[in-house]
């Protein structure tokens, strides 16, 4: 099954500090949405050794057409990614959405008229919507309301209805509505949640039953059973204790059984049947170690198709009859899986470490991997990009921090390499191997090492692990940077005098933190969308997330847990900051407030430290246009150059 939602908010601003009037940047590189301060003037020759690598592309494949021509994939030709056809192996992408809004979509099921729907905000700001794509009358109509958060949900299997998920009855909770996939308006509420924060899995073949998962947090979900002519809702059961995490759900073809991924029986997610009359489960696949992940159910044979994140990469099996048959893959992450409505084939993205995703299919009969796109890697030769080595880095506690390690090909004792730790956001993440430009940029060009580690309360690794850094152990996931720090410092390849580090979103707060923790172990982080004060974080973020993240980092209206955020917060701390620093953030954020950004800029300007901001008016949670995020990148690099002292 593929992942339906994506946890997101509406952005409320709050200036809690004093802000100097910026300094214009007469910079002709700079997007006009966006706004810098004491940022350089990106050099001319910067941009030319970027521009192969920002021109690079990626293919994600989104499904197979229902009349068995081809498949829908994302990409992009243009300043956002789009939807195109393909129409078979290595064929050309016809284009078929052309917005200036990032779109993604799906086909509606057994729409011979190559019917679809578009998914799409504006400005980053999150509020999807639904559209209809009529490919046959040429037009595009929407289906919801315009204003609210409308997430497309499952799909009923002969394409008569649609579950979305808004949070359109008061702005706080995501309630779920049925919808007709052609007709604007059409929709009728489903389930109301009620503070609960319900998502849809899977219809069942007959159309009369929903799989739904309430979740709490990562470690918590509940899954349950929903007769939709009645509007009842039944639990199901959980092996163990009854708490624990929920993955995929998918229902058998007939109805009678559901596939269930949890961990309720040990550390790992693993692939269950539950029988819906005994409400007893089996475990078909064995002990598969790590965890299971996307779960396909093919309609016709019953043949189940999974992922098993071993480490970060993909392991992908098929599971047919009592038969569980894996199927050759290179070192890669896999996602979307979706059989061919002929059965005969897999649908799949595969992204390597070192080649732009890229959308394939598996042909089941012989197990032989076929290439749809071939993405472009900017005229540059893709031998030279380098594989990260997987590696065990020994923390304060004894523990083993995963990481993955890019080494530049000229790292030697005699010249030694800058270092750049690169820390994944969630915090309930993981980093994993898959292609990125900007890495290959920093590994090949700027001769950078990379290391990307997997800091405990990283997902992927256990439940044990995933706990390590809930409440007040918050901060020893920093101290598995120092642990890092100190594994750089022993490898005679790399310079411990040359490090810097970089995060997104909660990595941002990594980032910071990091900063704050190991001042003179670090040369420069760079902060991206990321939370520096968790106090205001949650008071501020979006209200259908609040509660979501209030359970995963605590209840700041909680006095104990309050002065346990003032006291880890980098804003409290920023003083202690002595390495340079960039912040990045788009207005439009919805998960995290851009008064994260001004807050800690602020404060570190103040404390006397060199600090270079960039803002983008037409952003969110990220930078999603292509002219934005360029320039990003480059600034980011002219940075780096600068505080590690790069040739």
């Amino acid at each position: 099954m593929k992942n339906l939602l994506a946890f997101s908010g509406v952005m409320a601003v709050v200036t809690l500090l004093p802000q100097a009037a910026p300094r214009a940047s007469a910079d002709a590189q700079r997007p006009p949405a966006i706004a810098t301060e004491d940022v350089p003037d990106v050099p001319a020759e910067l941009v030319e050794r970027l521009l192969q690598y920002q021109n690079m592309r990626a293919a994600q494949f989104l499904g197979w057409s229902p009349d068995g021509g081809g498949m829908l994939v994302q990409t992009r030709f243009g300043n956002s990614a789009q939807l195109h056809r393909v129409y078979e192996p290595g064929g050309r992408r016809e284009q078929i959405t052309f917005f200036d809004e990032p779109a993604g979509g799906r086909f509606i099921p057994e729409a011979r008229d190559g019917a679809l729907l578009v998914t799409m905000s504006q400005g980053g700001n999150e509020n999807q919507q639904v559209y209809l794509l009529d490919r046959v009358a040429y037009q595009t109509k929407l289906l919801t309301d315009g204003t609210s958060r409308n997430l497309l949900g499952p799909l009923r299997h002969d394409g008569q209805q649609m579950v979305v998920l808004s949070n359109r009855r008061n702005g706080r909770d995501t309630d779920l509505y049925l919808a007709d996939p052609r007709r604007a308006a059409s929709e009728s509420l489903l389930m109301q949640t009620d503070g609960q924060f319900w998502t849809a899995a899977d219809w069942s073949f007959d159309g009369k039953r929903l799989l739904l998962s309430r979740y709490v947090s990562i470690n918590e979900s509940y899954p349950a059973l929903f007769e939709i002519d009645r509007r009842e809702r039944r639990p199901l059961p959980l092996p163990g204790d009854g708490t624990a995490a929920v993955g995929d759900m998918a229902f058998t073809p007939d109805g009678r059984q559901a596939y269930v991924t949890t961990d309720g029986r040990g550390e790992f997610l693993e692939l269950g049947r539950l029988d819906l009359q005994t409400l007893k489960y089996d475990w078909p696949t064995g002990d598969l170690r790590w965890d299971v992940r996307d779960v396909e159910v093919d309609r016709k044979s019953g043949r189940v198709a999974l992922t098993v994140n071993a480490d970060g990469a993909s392991l992908l099996y098929l599971f047919d009859g009592e038969q569980v048959k894996p199927l050759e893959v290179p070192l890669a992450v896999v996602s979307d899986l979706e059989f061919s409505p002929d059965g005969k084939q897999l649908g799949l993205t595969l992204a390597r470490p070192d080649a732009p995703p890229d959308a394939y299919s598996i042909r089941l009969s012989d197990g032989e991997l076929v290439r749809w796109t071939y993405s472009e890697t900017g005229g540059l030769d893709p031998a030279k990009f380098v594989r990260p080595k997987q590696i065990q880095v020994p923390s304060f506690d004894g523990r083993q921090v995963p990481a993955y390690y890019f080494r530049p090909a000229k790292a030697s004792k005699e010249h030694p390499a800058a270092v750049l730790i690169s820390i994944h956001g969630g915090p309930e993440s993981q980093f994993r191997p898959v292609f990125s430009s900007v890495t290959q940029f920093e590994v090949n060009e700027l001769g950078l090492a990379v290391i990307a580690p997997n800091v405990r309360g990283s997902a992927g690794y256990g439940k044990t692990y995933l706990k390590l850094d809930n409440g007040p152990r918050r901060e020893d996931s920093v101290r598995d940077i120092g642990a890092v720090l100190d594994w750089v410092a022993q490898q005679p390849e790399l310079d411990s005098r040359r490090v810097a580090v970089i995060g997104g979103s909660y990595g941002g707060f990594m980032v910071l933190s990091s900063l704050v923790h190991f001042p003179d172990r670090i040369q420069a982080g760079i902060d991206i969308v990321g939370v520096a004060n968790f106090v205001t974080f949650l008071e501020h973020t979006s209200p259908y997330r609040q509660d979501l993240r209030r359970a995963e980092y605590g209840d700041e209206r909680d006095p104990e847990m309050r002065a346990f955020f003032e006291r880890i917060n980098p804003t409290a701390s920023a003083d202690k900051i002595r390495s340079a620093l960039l912040v990045a953030h788009g207005k439009n954020d919805p998960r995290v407030p851009f008064s994260e950004a001004q807050q800690i800029a602020d404060r570190v300007r103040a404390a006397g430290r060199p600090v270079w901001t960039l803002y983008a008016d037409n952003e969110g949670h990220g930078f999603a246009k292509k002219d934005n995020r360029d320039y990003l990148t480059a600034v980011e690099m002219m940075f780096l150059q600068k505080h590690l002292e790069l040739e």
